[in-house]
């Protein structure tokens, strides 16, 4: 049974992507700040007939918490098929670049970023055992300099300094760790779940959880011959679902 271990997965597109790769036969590490909800997660897609789901205790902002959920997941298995990067916070809104505090971007920066890089290098190893290493960083078209820059993108007005640069800083860290890791099996991509109504946006989203997750999960079962070092937004770019950085 394949493994993946998901962050900030008690909830929202994280919590729909575990059902889905558990419906898809992963044995799947549902990873959550707050143990007690991720046990009520766990518990919520058990009694749905997905019996290979278990959360674990893991606050990526937090680099203890990282390396005891190492620990505890290296207790239970000697190989990670697939690693999803999802959690994030905003940071609140709005986020002038006039008025932002160096806080606030600290703050973000530090799960959206450093968290990423802190569970991803600490999870290298047992990725590094499998076959076939998926790992998928949940990213934003939010964050593309080029839509940004764009007059005529539909989302061109809703600009951000804090939450977006964190993604678009994300987004080069995908494009470096896909490049050291291109002559491997491994396969690295940034994936845009689309503007999905969750806490994260106040259900301001248009989208729904079942379809970012689905853009998610494609990107973790992905074949040998499938894209890494890539941005995908498939809301954006229906089909190849390729967009510009």
């Amino acid at each position: 049974m394949k493994t993946v271990l998901i962050t900030g997965a008690n909830k929202g597109i994280g919590l729909e992507t575990a059902r889905q790769l558990a419906q898809q036969g992963y044995h799947v590490f549902l990873g959550s700040r707050n143990l007690a909800k991720g046990r009520l997660a766990a518990t919520q897609l058990q009694t749905e007939g997905l019996s290979a789901v278990e959360a674990i205790e893991l606050d990526v902002s937090n680099a203890e918490s990282v390396r005891a959920a190492r620990a505890e997941i290296g207790r239970k298995t000697q190989v990670l098929d697939a690693l999803v990067n999802n959690a994030a916070i905003t940071g609140g809104m709005p986020q002038a670049a006039t008025g932002a505090s160096v806080a606030t971007f600290e703050d973000v920066f530090n799960t959206n970023v450093y968290g990423v890089v802190r569970v991803t290098q600490t999870f290298l190893d047992l990725l590094q055992q499998s076959p076939q290493p998926r790992i998928v960083n949940v990213g934003s078209s939010g964050a593309s300099l080029t839509l940004n820059s764009d007059p005529t993108w539909k989302y061109y007005h809703h600009k951000g300094a804090v939450y977006p640069a964190s993604k678009a800083a994300l987004h080069m860290y995908t494009i470096v760790l896909a490049y050291e890791l291109r002559d491997t099996p491994f396969r690295v991509n940034a994936v845009d779940p689309g503007f999905t109504a969750t806490d994260l946006n106040n259900h301001r989203g248009t989208g729904t959880v079942q379809e970012a997750a689905t853009r998610i999960a494609k990107y973790v079962l992905v074949g040998d011959e499938g894209p890494t070092g890539k941005f995908i937004s498939e809301e954006h770019t229906p089909g190849t679902g390729e967009i510009p950085w």
